[in-house]
């Protein structure tokens, strides 16, 4: 049975896309009801409207707090019954009671190999810290920033001549891979939590693909 998301987006939506074009060719079995943005000028909003799929950009500055805001915005997204909330470069840290309306169904992806380097500029942080590898990891919301159990994580290396940017665009190519696999999973039910430790179900653990892909898993 086909499951369905609401994305959550602030900018270029460039996960948003991977995840869509997944879809499309048939990799994940879901549909995506809804994307909304906090930010007017997401270019991930354009990339939703030329998949067909019903946008929202609710400003944030007609609120008089940010729990205001996420009450808000979670009255709009139960509207569309969705199995989960799948932040896509969100860049808000929702509030408890948001967290609370989907409490299990809410997955992001964050540019560490988590519990590294939480917060803003996680890239910035493991080039500051002197880290030889880092990585991107998706994991499930919860009420403590970038920490909830995690899915799957890709480990990349710091090359001697990073610059912030450079490793940021090395590290989202390997976001465009695993986000759109752990969406898989969940759609499949295969992702089962116990604790902070979550599994996989036929998943192949104990091997590394040399390129991966959706296939690869």
């Amino acid at each position: 049975m086909s499951k369905n998301l609401v994305v959550l987006i602030s900018g270029r939506g460039s996960n948003l896309k991977a995840i869509l074009e997944a879809i499309k060719s048939g990799k994940i079995n879901a549909k995506v009801s809804l994307v909304l943005s906090n930010k007017k000028d997401a270019k991930g909003l354009e990339i939703a409207k030329e998949y067909g799929i019903k946008t929202k950009f609710i400003d944030p500055s007609f609120f008089e707090t940010r729990r205001g805001y996420d009450i808000y915005i979670a009255e709009l997204i139960k509207k569309e019954n969705p199995d989960f909330v799948v932040l896509a470069g969100y860049m808000r840290i929702l509030s408890d009671e948001f967290i609370d309306a989907f409490e299990g169904k809410i997955v992001n992806i964050h540019p560490s190999l988590v519990p590294a380097f939480q917060g803003k500029s996680a890239q910035r942080q493991a080039l500051d810290y002197g880290s030889l590898i880092t990585g991107c990891s998706v994991h499930f919301v919860t009420k403590e920033l970038d920490n909830g159990p995690v899915i799957v994580q890709a480990v990349v290396p710091v090359l001697p001549e990073d610059t912030e940017e450079s490793l940021s665009n090395r590290i989202l190519e390997f976001e465009h891979k695993i986000y759109p696999q752990a969406i898989k999973w969940l759609v499949e039910d295969r992702v089962v939590v116990s604790g902070r430790k979550v599994i996989v179900k036929d998943a192949k653990y104990g091997t590394l693909p040399v390129n991966p892909s959706l296939e690869d898993f």
